[in-house]
């Protein structure tokens, strides 16, 4: 076991030339990170995990409440035993052969067979107060995280003069604020990355779990590296996108249809300017080229590279389903089911519900953004959201 750690912990593979890990032992004139600092992550994230369940319990629902935002689930499918069997044991989705077959059995006509599968779909669904309820907290927490972010980052050099971000690297002194905001935002992503298995299903759990992990391995080898500056630009710079994102869920579960379209405008015009612009003009530019200028190259430069332009190729794979959705919303005046669409929110429409008179919003429920999405997040993309 010694052994590997020492072959893991290797100095020329994370530090730069002549530096050694005892050069950043913390000391009474001076703090670096430590990577057993990443521990405390674990509890944290427990702790904010069970303040998300207050928090949803005794301030969000309340709120949703006030707001008339349905409590109740989707309408339940009338019982009955041999369409329940074939429901759980054999398909979900009847082709047309076995509901004829299903029609003689239960002497029913097609249309009402396919309605009560419609409605047995539906019913596992989470309700809108749910997610209302979940899209409070993240809206909460982000709107929390990135006002102390810019508080922080507005005093410091490296905000208006990213070369600053490696002057003296890398014995740059680990400051409190800038610890806890490191801690925080990697404790929450710990959360998120085993909530998201018990929180409301979406048909990008595959995408926003890697950006989850993506996320907490980029938090962490930055935190261990002490590539901390640059690390709390990335995480300021995707944690604003989330907040107008949350904030256009909700007023799209609040049924405010128009503060709901405004919004995922905003955010569509933040998300694709924050990371198609800046993000890549900003930080990639510093960490590509700016920080092989002061330090020269080291492996753990590279793969902290690589992590980040892994995170660039998310952004534009949630910027092309976020303007695909836009351009619906904006040329049709509606918008259509999306690839990014949630599982509880894509099902078939009640056919009790006129197709021309049924809501539309072009409103995700969920996104995540980058290091912080990267929050989608890390945060976020969007689709479409029918009721």
């Amino acid at each position: 076991m010694a052994g590997i750690l020492a072959w893991f912990w290797n100095e020329r593979f994370w530090l730069p030339h002549n530096v050694t890990w005892a050069d950043l032992q913390s000391t009474e004139e001076a703090a670096f990170p430590q990577a057993e600092d990443l521990y405390l992550a674990f509890p944290l994230a427990f702790c904010i995990f069970m303040i998300r369940l207050l928090f949803e319990r005794f301030i969000a629902k309340p709120c949703a409440l006030g707001l008339k935002v349905q409590a109740n689930g989707p309408r339940k499918a009338q019982p009955n035993a041999i369409l329940e069997k074939v429901f759980t044991a054999i398909t979900k989705h009847p082709d047309e052969k076995r509901l004829e077959g299903l029609s003689k059995q239960l002497d029913w006509d097609v249309r009402s067979i396919q309605r009560w599968f419609r409605q047995r779909r539906n019913q596992e669904k989470p309700s809108t107060l749910r997610k209302f309820c979940e899209s409070m907290w993240r809206f909460t927490f982000y709107l929390y995280i990135f006002t102390y972010g810019v508080r922080f980052l507005k005093k410091t050099p490296w905000l208006w003069n990213t070369r600053q971000c490696w002057s003296g690297y890398p014995y740059q002194p680990l400051m409190p604020d800038l610890h806890y905001y490191y801690i925080v935002e990697l404790s929450f992503y710990w959360s998120l990355t085993f909530s998201q298995f018990i929180d409301v299903k979406r048909k990008d759990f595959g995408i926003m779990f890697t950006h989850h992990i993506l996320a907490v391995t980029l938090i962490s080898f930055s935190y261990v590296t002490n590539l901390i500056r640059v690390g709390t630009l990335i995480l300021c710079l995707h944690d604003v996108a989330d907040i107008v994102l949350e904030a256009a869920k909700m007023a799209n579960y609040c049924k405010c249809q128009k503060l709901s379209d405004l919004l995922f405008l905003t955010f569509a015009v933040v998300f694709i300017v924050s990371r198609l612009g800046i993000y890549p003009l900003w930080i990639l530019n510093t960490t590509l080229f700016e920080l092989y200028e002061a330090l020269g190259n080291f492996p753990a430069l590279w793969v902290f590279n690589v992590l980040l332009i892994v995170l660039q190729i998310l952004h534009c794979l949630w910027s092309y389903l976020i303007i695909k959705t836009a351009y619906k919303a904006i040329s049709k005046g509606k918008v259509t089911k999306d690839a990014r669409s949630d599982v509880e929110s894509s099902s078939d429409e009640e056919e009790t519900v006129p197709r021309s008179k049924a809501p539309h919003s072009a409103i995700a429920t969920n996104g995540t953004s980058g290091a912080s999405g990267t929050n989608g997040y890390l945060t976020g993309a969007t689709c479409s959201e029918e009721h």
